[in-house]
């Protein structure tokens, strides 16, 4: 099948070749700002674990700064300039910047499909951000980012990858030349320094990269409704995962280790939940085996029911979310990277 896809993955390299060229020339623009400007994005069009190294830099960052995460938004019913808020949901935001927005309330959130509108908008508050952090922004070459990371998963390499559709790459494998940082995501417990050199050498690494090996942490499941409030969820013996992201497997895995029955249902990334699926979900969990039944899903799929009419269809059953966050290798060496960047560009005027 991947030979057959072949042709169109041809083309479409040769239309990105094209697109990256105009840029390269100067015939279309990019704008800089005064600010430092964090970019955080991939060549594969999911399933590197942005979204909790977005986390990761924020939490690093927030502290002593005023700081706004871009995202476009994707998959929400809106256009344009949001500025999000607690009071906001998936469908006008989009489901990655809502949990953001519920996990930092000293961070700003702004939304728009056009990322130099929308930091122009937040400069002309009276207190504009000091740091912003574009969210999945790599291949929008229109903002220049001044600090460039670009993910890559380790059991999916982007040297070792195709452009879609004979691939899962959205992006030329050159585009990678841009970055500074290179993270190395999902790492095995374990990766030795031997493993490690191999990856470097097969990433092609440039003279001005740095590479940066990070691992998936699983934190304890949380409560979200309140029946689940009431359990101990360790105790269960039958689990089923609700989810709408591109990797599930991970979560599946981990989930077995720690409990003897577990069923998935997966649903596409970014999936707008309706009543039939809240519904479908619960009727699944009902026919569990067993007397200790818990249902569990992820912070992002959490994002998409909040506010939502459907999230208190949930009161009765025994809820909860696995909270995931990264655990980034020579830690102290890559925050530095981060922060000198930050001191180095502050803007003072």
């Amino acid at each position: 099948m991947r030979i057959l896809l072949l042709p169109i993955s041809f083309f479409y390299h040769i239309a990105l070749v094209i697109r990256h060229k105009l840029y390269d020339w100067h015939l279309l623009k990019t704008k800089r700002f005064d600010q430092p400007v964090i970019c955080v994005g991939n060549l594969a069009l999911g399933g590197t674990g942005k979204t909790p190294h977005v986390e990761y830099l924020l939490d690093l960052l927030k502290e002593g700064r005023h700081v706004c995460v871009v995202s476009r938004g994707y998959g929400r019913k809106t256009k344009g300039f949001q500025l999000a808020s607690i009071d906001c949901c998936a469908e006008t935001i989009g489901d990655e910047p809502m949990q953001y927005v519920g996990k930092f309330s000293d961070v700003m959130v702004a939304v728009d499909e056009n990322r130099n509108r929308a930091i122009e908008l937040m400069n002309s508050m009276d207190r504009p951000p000091e740091v912003f952090v574009l969210d999945d922004a790599f291949q929008h070459r229109s903002t220049q980012a001044g600090l460039n990371l670009l993910l890559t998963a380790y059991d999916k390499l982007y040297c070792d990858d195709w452009l879609v559709p004979a691939g899962t790459l959205r992006d030329i494998r050159s585009a990678a030349r841009r970055a500074d940082l290179i993270i190395v995501s999902k790492v095995p417990e374990g990766l030795d320094d031997l493993e490690k050199a191999e990856i470097i050498g097969r990433l092609q690494v440039l003279p001005h990269q740095k590479v940066f090996f990070s691992s998936t942490v699983y934190e304890p499941l949380k409560a979200v409704s309140p029946v689940a409030l009431a359990m101990d969820p360790k105790a269960a013996d039958s689990v089923l995962l609700f989810c709408g992201i591109a990797k599930p497997e991970p979560l599946v895995k981990e989930l077995k280790r720690h409990y003897p029955h577990v069923e998935a249902m997966t649903f596409p990334d970014h999936h707008p939940y309706t009543e039939n699926d809240v519904r479908s979900i619960i009727a699944r969990a009902e026919k569990l085996p067993g007397e200790r039944k818990i249902v569990v899903t992820t912070e992002k799929d959490v994002a998409r029911f909040t506010n939502s009419p459907y999230l208190c269809k949930f009161d009765s059953v025994p809820l909860f979310v696995a909270p995931i966050s990264i655990k980034m290798d020579q830690e102290e060496k890559f925050n530095e990277e981060i922060l000198s960047y930050v001191r180095k560009n502050a803007h003072h005027g």
